[in-house]
């Protein structure tokens, strides 16, 4: 069973990275079809996933297509029960399910003001007071849910869900923007920036380096607010490893990690690791052995 995905750029792409986790978080394989947004190359994607006219769209086993994000939660939860993308409690589940469609419906000033862009992050971008309405509405139901169904897990209704995937673009932008939100909402903020599933989609987006200069915004910029990557460089060979840890294909493209080098079968294998190598299991699997 193989499911295609099409995304847009990682670093700027909310809606790519929402569909994208619905995959990764809950353990089903999908193989990724990128184009860059806002060019050629982007019309040539969404024209392979006909009728599909914006990303994320899933092409299905059976060859039909299915666009927009939450089509596609419900119908990989349908065809994927024991993965649990919704909470089990029915309560739960309906207000998962309704805090999801407001994100996809809502908050049309927080995304018009603060676009996703995950290769920076400002100091203060002096939002405006219709974006501080959405963060409060927002900071509402994140308090509601947890209070609820959370419990002590950082996660909205007791451990990661659907709801969550579509609320994580919400906690990058407030974490590029330093947007003021409660502790707890940054707590919440917090939990998404440290997700393994997270950390590898941003890696990614730094190894394709796809600049969209309207996203470019005229603040004074820090440093990411997420946790530190170790400090990996490019490096010539040799390796200690002969075949990439990923493909299993042999090396050609290197990175240098605590004066050893190790060897990967592209430049994008190696650069998405070199930007967080902690991200990635079987990198870290190999390190260690």
């Amino acid at each position: 069973m193989t499911y295609h995905l099409a995304i847009g750029d990682r670093s700027h792409s909310s809606w790519s990275l929402r569909g994208w986790l619905l995959f990764e978080k809950f353990g089903l394989p999908v193989e990724c079809h990128s184009g860059v947004l806002y060019t050629d190359d982007f019309d040539r994607l969404l024209a392979e996933f006909a009728p599909a006219r914006l990303v994320p769209a899933l092409r299905l086993p059976d060859s039909e297509v299915i666009g927009e994000s939450l089509a596609i939660a419900e119908t990989l939860a349908e065809r994927h029960p024991d993965a649990r993308l919704w909470p089990e409690d029915p309560a739960a589940r309906a207000m998962a399910r309704y805090m999801a469609a407001e994100m996809c419906a809502g908050f049309s000033a927080l995304r018009g003001a603060c676009p996703m862009n995950l290769l920076k992050s400002y100091a203060d971008s002096a939002p405006r007071a219709e974006v501080l309405a959405d963060l409060d509405r927002i900071e509402r139901i994140w308090a509601r849910a947890r209070e609820r169904f959370g419990g002590e897990s950082p996660w909205l209704f007791g451990r990661y869900t659907a709801a969550d995937a579509f609320f994580s673009p919400v906690a990058t932008r407030i974490a590029s923007y330093n947007l003021p939100v409660s502790a707890a909402a940054m707590d919440y903020v917090t939990a998404h920036l440290a997700d393994p599933a997270f950390r590898r989609w941003r890696a990614m987006g730094e190894a394709e380096n796809r600049l969209q200069p309207s996203y470019a915004m005229p603040y004074p910029e820090r440093p990411w607010p997420g946790p530190a990557p170790l400090p990996a460089t490019a490096a010539d060979g040799p390796s200690e490893n002969a075949v990439c840890p990923y493909s299993g294909k042999p090396v050609t493209d290197f990175l240098r990690l605590d004066g050893r080098v190790w060897g990967f079968c592209n430049p994008f294998c190696r650069d998405k690791t070199l930007h967080d190598p902690e991200a990635w299991p079987a990198f870290m699997a190999m390190i260690a052995r």
